[in-house]
């Protein structure tokens, strides 16, 4: 049983914090709270105390693992992309449909907004209180505030690449305000980057505890931050001509640490038990004692496809429980992976199940469902379910379907719990060298760009002497018994990648982190989220405007400004 050794039994400091959200917070604090629950004693100078402080950054990583407590990190960054649509429990979302539901009463955007500044809040007080406590040494106040500057800036990159325009606070406000204003994209920015930078330099390079933030958590995100700010185009974010300089300058401090290798085996990043592996950059850990896993890590319900009405299946902890919310699009069946030679594209998803309810015809163990791209051969008898990936009228493919197994939680205690215990990964040296490639390709140098790239090929190849999943001469017209590397086939040279380089790396990214709550926002960020999912994605073609690019600002948020404002300065485009 893993147990995060940092998340303690919650403190009434802890919370306070988690249930004051950003209108109370700017209007009428948590009075209701506190007098709802009679809680004594809790003043803001608990918060100049070492174990306020402790509780405070308890609780911001908490909110932190908001993000997988329910469907909401699914519903804002794969759902409606050219590689993630809906299946039949999402397929009519507004985000999944960009249909006329996406406004400023959804509620799934006051959640995120509400959540991100009750966080932010929480850290501007961390910040301002910790010079002030004279239980902490300097060193100790220099690494509390590194910290929870990694956090501001955390919640701060994530509200302004879906909102754009925001309010930016970095001092607590106690005094309830309703007069606050949006700032622009560019000087949110250049406080993300701001706080990172004190982040990299004062963090530590090990976690004192698993799960902490480190040096190179930071400095990963910094990166990240660099290269979105560098990818801009026409959007205004404050872009400055060393920003893919400083890109590639923050993920090859990671790279070059020491600290991470890539796993040899891509299927060894999805093994339950390898949590915490040398890949592992920062993620957000869940445990199986229910006291204190809180709502747990729910994606392992929003991938898997329904099987448990196939003969020789019912429903158990190793297939999930499957809430059916997404699938693939053609795109990643058809066009995004040289399917033979690149292993990424059968090792991210479920194609077999084994019978596990014995039939007239099926035993414990005998294949029981497989899906397939490609007709049933002829003259040849299945005595399990046979699913053809129907490419021409893909909503046939919204109830059965390869999922993605990226999720999957065997760990769980009961075949219905819904609170799962995997980690959840945020940041992993994968994506550090497609940040690093990318950065370097934006700077002209497709060599290093390349080399890069290759590094993550190889690991993506099959290798040398690996036994291939029998998909690769069944389905895609291998020799059985192959053991030799396909990476020569894979191998990218710096002039195959420099035209369209751009568009060549958002399809690299999509083949090594689909469904890992990217796909949204790389879009956006290159400014292709139009047209990718115009040309890919038909459930949403329909629908979707320039202006989906960013989410409207909360009609909740937006009710308790006093003054009142104009609508133009206090919603985004499109949502008025």
């Amino acid at each position: 049983m893993r147990i995060n050794k940092y998340i303690k039994r919650p403190t009434v400091a802890s919370f306070l914090i988690l249930f004051c959200s950003l209108s109370e917070l700017f209007m009428a604090g948590c009075n209701d709270f506190l007098e709802e629950k009679d809680i004594p004693g809790i003043t803001s100078d608990f918060y100049t105390t070492k174990q306020g402080v402790e509780a405070a950054v308890d609780a911001t990583y908490s909110y932190m693992r908001f993000g997988v407590g329910g469907e909401i990190t699914n519903i804002l960054t794969e759902l409606g992309t050219d590689l993630t649509t809906g299946a039949d429990g999402a397929l009519s979302y507004a985000t999944n449909q960009y249909n006329a539901s996406l406004n400023a009463d959804l509620s799934v955007f006051n959640s995120y907004w509400s959540n991100c500044y009750k966080a932010i809040n929480v850290t501007n007080v961390v910040i301002a209180s910790v010079p002030m406590i004279d239980e902490l040494n300097d060193s100790e106040k220099t690494s509390y505030i590194a910290e929870m500057s990694f956090f501001r800036a955390y919640f701060y990159f994530d509200l302004v690449q879906q909102f754009g325009d925001i309010p930016l606070r970095i001092a607590p406000e106690e005094v309830p305000r309703t007069d606050y204003t949006r700032e622009t994209v560019a000087n949110v920015y250049k406080q993300i980057i701001t706080d990172l930078r004190f982040a990299t330099d004062n963090l530590s390079e090990i976690p004192a505890l698993t799960g902490k933030a480190t040096k190179y958590a930071a400095s990963h995100l910094l990166a990240k931050v660099y290269l979105t700010r560098a990818s801009a185009v026409t959007d205004q974010r404050g872009q400055q001509t060393t920003d893919a300089d400083s890109a590639l300058y923050y993920s090859e401090k990671v790279i070059n640490s020491g600290r991470y290798s890539l796993q040899s085996n891509f299927s060894s990043l999805w093994d339950a038990q390898n949590y915490g592996n040398s890949e592992v950059i920062f993620s957000l850990q869940f445990t199986t004692d229910l006291v204190y896993n809180g709502s747990g890590n729910l994606s392992h319900l929003y991938w898997a496809s329904y099987y448990e009405d196939c003969p020789g299946m019912m429903r158990d902890i190793e297939n999930g429980r499957p809430y059916r919310f997404h699938r693939a699009t053609n795109k990643v069946m058809f066009e995004l992976y040289d399917r033979k030679n690149d292993s990424r594209f059968y090792k991210s998803f479920k194609w077999v199940y084994y019978c596990n309810k014995a039939t007239s015809t099926l035993a414990i163990g005998d294949t029981a469902i497989y899906y397939s791209l490609n007709p049933k051969k002829t003259n040849r008898t299945y005595l399990y379910t046979y699913y053809k990936w129907d490419k021409d009228v893909p909503n046939n493919n919204n109830k059965h379907y390869p999922p993605l197994i990226k999720y999957f939680d065997p760990n769980r205690a009961a075949v219905n719990d819904a609170k799962g215990s995997r980690e959840w990964v945020r940041m992993r040296l994968g994506e550090t060298y497609l940040i690093a490639a990318e950065a370097a390709g934006r700077t002209g140098d497709f060599d290093k760009a390349a080399t890069y790239i290759n590094i993550i090929r190889q690991r993506a190849a099959w290798h040398d002497g690996e036994t291939k999943m029998p998909q690769y001469w069944v389905e895609e017209g291998g020799i059985k018994n192959d053991t030799n590397s396909t990476y020569p086939d894979i191998k990218v040279t710096a002039s195959q990648i420099s035209t369209n380089f751009v568009d060549f790396m958002l399809d690299e990214r999509g083949r090594e982190l689909l469904g890992e709550y990217n796909r949204w926002e790389d879009l956006v960020r290159c400014e292709k989220l139009y047209e990718y999912v115009t040309k890919y994605n038909p459930d949403a073609a329909p629908n979707i405007k320039e202006y989906h690019k960013l989410r409207p600002i909360p009609q909740k948020q937006i009710d308790v400004l006093s003054p009142k404002q104009p609508i133009e300065k206090t919603q985004n485009l499109g949502y008025y």
